[in-house]
């Protein structure tokens, strides 16, 4: 198995040395995984082909149409990708990459130093970025050192988990089609895109010039989108597809009982109500805060996904180096305290009630889980209406801030915590909710503070604490609770699962027993 070394906090930089290993696909008894056709039931479609718009919905495509830098084991080791070397500079200034020499593209092109830099132009932009343009604002510039070396040069002192996290996070676009993408997927991954129809279905065949040896082990990948979670269940148990990905914790725990295979990956997403400050009696900062109180944790967690999660008052996964579980007595359930916030926001009945919570009347967990808020706020006098909205309609509201206050699931947060703002919600520039500049000025220096805190000395402790106090007195995302984003239920012939990092759906391990 390849290895890779990565500076340690505080030491001179060292090499990051070896070739990305291939997970092997064995199965239970170690031998050979049979490839063929492997069916996906996909709970929704995807947005688009771009893999730089890092959402749940384009999970489906982000690891099996292309490769990152580098990788992370499932337990957040840093290895080597596309990148088969990096050095961190001893002032943390910079980092260094060496390509592989025997990538290409699946239009052909090989991969180099040029490719790359294209990809971070692509990055660098606050348009065309997408996902990734919060997370590129460290980088200063960065030099093509020759074909097979790149030097990403950073603003100021970076911390090395934030690093790593930038080039796991850059999937690399094959530049012939970079201005195209989100029609047109070209890449590095070990599948091409063989058809899609928007809405139906999206097969994906093998790249039979992959650089991983061995993988993919299917030869064709065919993804069918399902109206809901028991549509998928249903073909899954008459055998019409192999796997389901993306579904609802109540079905999988249903389907365990069954006998089927469930993967719960390292990577959950945190419940957030997300609150559109700029709005209504949002505006208000007394009134959001008494949403810390408002949130029956414990029933959205049983209600909404099957009790598979923790409850959280944060928004961190249990692994994040942020996390703080004190805060989950802190800002529990509690009535009275909510009533008493209320009660100091000044704001009248009237006014309280002027809003409405919108809601994904496609997605069951969603629709349960405002249900119970809305029954909360009845309790203390809060009478609000339900927007719901399907599909596309209620993504383009989630996404651009036509909302009062909603569920959403925010990522990225077993990493670095700054990570966070990778999610709408949470942008410290250009953000599509609370617009630009950001509202909450002190929200955005607390992310600085943590970008600036390097080691693992008190300043940095310090900063995280900074940032989870301003986080509930802003109180623009209330979180509730982990669940698990990109569970994975499949027959019992099916091996191989690979559990990524970001609980992202990767087919090339995959096979049958």
């Amino acid at each position: 198995m390849a290895q890779g070394f990565t500076r340690r906090q505080g030491m001179v930089g060292s090499l990051a040395i070896g070739a990305a290993a291939a997970l092997a696909a064995p199965s239970a008894s170690g031998q050979a995984l049979r490839g063929g056709r492997l069916r996906v039931a996909l709970l929704a479609d995807i947005a688009n082909f771009d893999p730089h718009q890092f959402s749940a919905i384009n999970m489906p495509i982000m690891k099996n149409c292309y490769d990152s830098l580098i990788e992370y084991t499932s337990e957040g080791k840093a290895i080597p990708n596309l990148a088969s070397a990096w050095q961190v500079a001893a002032d943390s200034k910079s980092v260094t990459l060496t390509l592989r020499g025997d990538v290409r593209f699946h239009g052909g092109g090989t991969l180099d130093a040029e490719a790359v830099a294209t990809n971070l132009r692509k990055c660098a932009d606050p348009v065309k970025g997408k996902n990734i343009f919060p997370t590129m604002s460290i980088v200063q510039d960065w030099t093509v050192v020759d074909p097979r070396t790149i030097r990403l040069n950073f603003k100021a002192a970076v911390p090395e988990r934030q690093i790593t996290d930038l080039l796991q996070f850059i999937s690399i676009i094959d530049p012939a089609v970079i201005d195209t993408v989100e029609t047109k997927a070209g890449g590095t991954g070990p599948f091409t895109v063989a058809e899609r129809l928007p809405g139906q279905r999206i097969v994906l065949a093998a790249n039979k010039s992959h650089w991983r040896a061995g993988e993919p082990v299917a030869s064709e990948v065919v993804m069918t989108v399902f109206s809901d979670n028991d549509a998928a269940s249903a073909a899954l148990e008459s055998g019409s597809v192999d796997v389901i990905y993306g579904g609802g914790a109540r079905a999988a725990v249903r389907l365990r009982n069954a006998g089927y295979q469930v993967f719960q990956g390292p990577g959950p997403l945190v419940q957030v109500f997300r609150i559109n400050t700029t709005r209504g009696p949002f505006r208000n900062a007394k009134f959001r805060q008494a949403f810390n109180h408002l949130m029956d944790r414990a029933a959205i967690l049983r209600v909404g996904y099957a009790g598979m999660g923790q409850v959280t008052a944060l928004p961190w996964a249990p692994a994040s180096p942020a996390a703080d579980p004190s805060y989950n007595a802190r800002y529990a359930f509690d009535l009275d305290k909510a009533r008493a916030l209320l009660k100091e926001s000044g704001l009248s009945d009237a006014e309280m009630k002027d809003w409405k919570i919108l809601v994904d009347g496609g997605n069951q967990d969603n629709v349960a889980i405002t249900q119970i808020v809305q029954g909360t706020l009845a309790r203390v006098g809060i009478q609000v209406d339900l927007d719901v909205k399907q599909g596309a309609e209620y993504v383009d509201a989630l996404l651009t801030g036509k909302f009062a206050a909603t569920f959403g699931g925010v990522g990225n947060v077993q990493k670095f915590p700054s990570r966070l703002t990778t999610n709408s919600i949470y942008r410290i520039v250009n953000n599509p909710i609370l617009g630009n500049p950001h509202p909450h000025p002190e929200y955005v220096a607390a992310i600085q503070r943590v970008d600036g805190a390097l080691g693992a000395g008190p300043e940095v402790k310090a900063a995280y604490d900074n940032l989870n106090k301003v986080l509930v007195e802003a109180a623009f995302g209330v979180a509730t609770n982990s669940f698990d984003i990109g569970l994975i239920v499949a027959a019992k012939n099916v091996g191989g699962v690979t559990l990524d990092i970001d609980n992202i759906l990767v087919c090339r391990t995959m096979g049958f027993r």
